[in-house]
């Protein structure tokens, strides 16, 4: 039984490669955003607006704690602040945990993210040149956090079935 966390910027690539992930393993899948959207019945647009990126936090944190104590094995994809706040991090260094870095370099997640601006809380206001300042410091500030997971793969360059097959062959 596995137990699959997968963590990285916002538009890495995670719920993309974790859906690609479950099939060729036939591990469920679950994003935490997903659930989080289904249990408040709104977006995390709407909960951002709302709560306020601190109580947003607090729901995220429970959220997350919630799912794993009661599934034995999945593949989960976090938002891309979830491993920064509340001591999340150390979930991810759990002996019967395996987690994944999907790393992105500044140019590819500028290249994924501009087009999707709209969708994006974080980002939607934000010109085509703040955009890359403001990755590129985010990129800095949730590096150590980032970096707590056990295996670091890069998505540069690469298709979401490419880096399936490579965390898929981080488990045998």
């Amino acid at each position: 039984m596995q137990k699959i966390i997968l963590v990285g910027y916002m538009g890495s690539g995670k719920s993309t490669i974790g859906k690609l992930l479950a099939e060729k393993t036939g591990i469920p899948f679950f994003d935490l955003d997903e659930m989080i959207e289904k249990n408040t019945q709104k977006t995390i647009s709407e909960l951002f607006f709302e709560m306020g990126e601190i109580q947003f936090r607090k729901l995220e944190h429970k959220t997350l704690i919630d799912f794993m104590a009661i599934h034995q094995y999945y593949v989960l994809s976090l938002g891309g602040g979830t491993p920064c706040y509340a001591n999340n991090h150390l979930q991810l260094q759990k002996e019967d945990v395996v987690s994944v870095y999907l790393k992105g370099s500044n140019g590819e997640l500028i290249n994924r993210l501009a087009p999707q601006k709209k969708h994006r809380p974080l980002i939607a206001h934000q010109s085509d040149e703040e955009l890359h300042e403001f990755i590129a410091k985010h990129l800095f500030d949730r590096s150590y956090f980032y970096h707590q997971s056990k295996h670091t793969v890069s998505v540069d360059g690469k298709n979401p079935d490419a880096v399936a097959d490579e965390i898929k062959e981080l488990l045998t």
